[in-house]
């Protein structure tokens, strides 16, 4: 980014917050919960709150000096509604995001935005949460962001909710109606997910096929709790969709593969590999890809932000990426444990997850660089044993 182009952004950045400043009239009411108040009575410094929005700024792809707003627009955000809807799920998705930390201030990111509607945290049930549901809708009508976990029934007679008998695509869609932002939580609600998988009994659809309005797909199973805050702030930053692949998944999160930043890559270009799990090269960290690691056709940043406090993820762990955060990743991907280049057929591509070229290059260059890496695999193994 070019330093006009940093001026650009940052005027732009600044002129959304102070809009926001303007059009919320709790901001400085004495009623409303001060940034300030509520970090100490967590335990959290301003300086904590300082390195958190320095932690995001630098996870959402701008550069440092942008950390300031970044924090102004947490401290904005409290005004922001946002409505979390559960659709076919396992409520995973919110599980990650009640575990965001740098520092651990999962239940500061609850008190900073009005979160209107989310059935796990919410203690109302029954009809006190359907009115809560339907008074956010109404009253923060074009102004709250609706974030949705789960795939969507598409026929009639699934996920039916409440005393009216109301269908879970018919709350989505009566949901989105008045949302001025729309993220699909995880791969269920992405892609549609394990509900999707084949046979798929009950039609399940991800969102973007059951609404008429623009959606960021948030993938994994779950997603980094990085980026579904990520994508939240960046929003409240700039009052836009961020960047997208040709799968609608922000850049910032999904544009390398995991193969490309994976700590076990130096040993796949060694061709130095695990042959089978509890070997001799498994306790060595070798690469897992002959034992079915999806990394390099997976794009999504787990091998840099991690989990479980960034201490861990997957293929840290010792199983290969499974490739979640892929389109139809449960029917496309597995077997888990097999490797991927061992099955090259022309079906087993269908809806696959592209490289940073394929907005343009498409499926044949993937398959391409399938029997590539398979190839690479072989060779190096090779040229090891020898």
């Amino acid at each position: 980014m070019s330093s006009a182009e940093e001026t650009k952004l940052f005027k732009k950045m600044q002129k959304r917050l102070n809009n926001l400043a303007k059009l919320n009239p709790y901001y400085k009411d004495e009623d409303s919960k001060d940034v300030a108040e509520v970090l100490e009575r967590s335990g959290f410094s301003r300086r904590d709150f300082m390195k958190w929005a320095a932690v995001m700024t630098a996870a959402i792809g701008l550069p440092a000096s942008f950390a300031p707003l970044t924090l102004k627009a947490a401290e904005l955000a409290n005004r922001v509604p946002v409505i979390w809807l559960h659709m076919a799920e396992c409520t995973g998705c919110s599980e990650s995001l009640l575990r965001t930390e740098d520092p651990g201030i999962d239940s500061i990111i609850f008190d900073l935005i009005s979160l209107e509607y989310h059935e796990t945290v919410m203690a109302a049930a029954g009809h006190q949460a359907e009115k809560s549901l339907h008074d956010a809708m109404k009253n923060y009508y074009g102004r709250y962001v609706l974030m949705v976990e789960g795939g969507i029934p598409k026929d009639e007679y699934f996920l039916t909710i409440g005393a009216q008998g109301r269908t879970g695509a018919q709350e989505a869609r009566e949901a989105a109606k008045g949302a001025a932002a729309i993220l699909a939580i995880g791969t269920c609600s992405s892609f549609g997910g394990v509900q999707a998988a084949n046979p798929n009994p009950t039609n399940a659809q991800p969102l973007s096929k059951m609404i008429d309005k623009p959606v960021i797909n948030v993938p994994g199973c779950p997603p980094s709790e990085k980026n579904i805050v990520g994508n939240l702030i960046n929003y409240i930053l700039l009052g836009s969709l961020p960047a997208l692949d040709s799968f609608n998944r922000p850049k910032w999160a999904y544009q390398h593969r995991i193969h490309d930043l994976c700590e076990r890559r130096g040993h796949f270009d060694a061709g130095e590999f695990v042959e089978h799990f509890g070997d001799e090269n498994a306790k060595n960290g070798f690469c897992l890809y002959k034992v079915g690691c999806k990394g390099p056709y997976t794009f999504n940043n787990c091998s840099k932000l991690r989990f479980n406090s960034h201490t861990n993820w997957p293929v840290g762990a010792g199983h290969g990426c499974i490739g979640c955060s892929e389109p139809d990743f449960w029917d496309t991907m597995s077997p888990f444990e097999e490797p991927l280049g061992n099955r090259l057929y022309s079906t087993a591509y269908a809806g696959f997850g592209a490289d940073k070229t394929a907005d343009t290059a498409g499926i044949v260059l993937l398959a391409i660089t399938v029997i590539g890496i398979a190839a690479h695999a072989v060779a190096s193994s090779v040229t090891k044993s020898k």
